[in-house]
Order: C-alpha cells, then structure tokens, then sequence
C-alpha cells in the first residue's frame, strides 16, 4: 500500500462544525453546483456514499466506514479502479480555526508506482484545497 498526505489546511470554522459537515454526505449539495460538469459526469450521493464519474479514471464509489467525532472521518472504496482508504483528520486550532488533513493509502501496484504516484499526491492535494474552501456553517 503506498501512502499520500495533503498538506495540512486551515479552516475558518470550529472542529465541530467540518466534522458535521464531513461526517454527513447529503451536505455535499451544498457544492454540488460549483462541480465542474466537465471534470466529473456524475455526482450521486447520501448520507454515507459518494458516487461520482471521472473521465478518463471511471466511476468511483466511496463509502463511509468510520466516523470517530469531531477528529476523524474515514472512506473506503466501493467501486473503484484503484482500491483505497481515505481518512480525513480534523483538529482544533482554537475556537473559530482547525486544521485538516487527508490521508490516502492506495493499492498501487508496484510497476505502476513511478506512473500514478505524482498525479494521486495531486488528486490529495486537490482535494484537500477544495475541502478547505467549503463554508463549513
């Protein structure tokens, strides 16, 4: 298993309220129209699971397995090219800030390592800036 770290995030609102947010995933229609049509076809989700098509990787299934309040809220894959657990740590900086991070561990086959490595540190990276960005009220 290979292993992707986002830099760490700061976010304008309490650790209580980004786990809330997190934890739940009916509040992704909150962003669901600031999704680019044209980086993800489908956006299906519910309280648990996110579904979504992303051309040219596929159809990605992500489910919640772990819930552990207000720190951490962890994701494994459903339906997936790629195999991997996704877990986002949420800390407080004080009471209005926290800080977030997310963490990938992927099933990464080892002659694909060198291929893939660079644009999943990427897709961490990404993710975690748009997670950051996300009015968490």
């Amino acid at each position: 298993m290979s292993k992707y770290e986002s830099r760490v995030k700061l976010i304008p609102y309490p650790q209580e309220n980004v786990y809330r947010n997190m934890s739940d995933l009916n509040n992704l229609a909150r962003i669901r129209d600031r999704v680019p049509k044209s980086k993800i076809e489908e956006f299906i989700f519910d309280s648990d699971t996110v579904s979504l098509v992303v051309p040219p990787v596929g159809k990605v299934s992500i489910h919640i397995v772990e819930r552990d309040a207000p720190k951490c809220v962890k994701f494994e894959t459903v339906d997936s090219p790629m195999p991997f657990l996704l877990w986002v740590q949420i800390l407080p900086v004080d009471e209005n800030t926290s800080k977030m991070k997310i963490t990938v561990q992927a099933d990464v086959p080892f002659i694909l390592q060198a291929m893939v490595s660079g644009p999943l540190q990427d897709s961490v990276d990404k993710v975690a800036d748009a997670l950051a960005q996300i009015p968490y009220e």
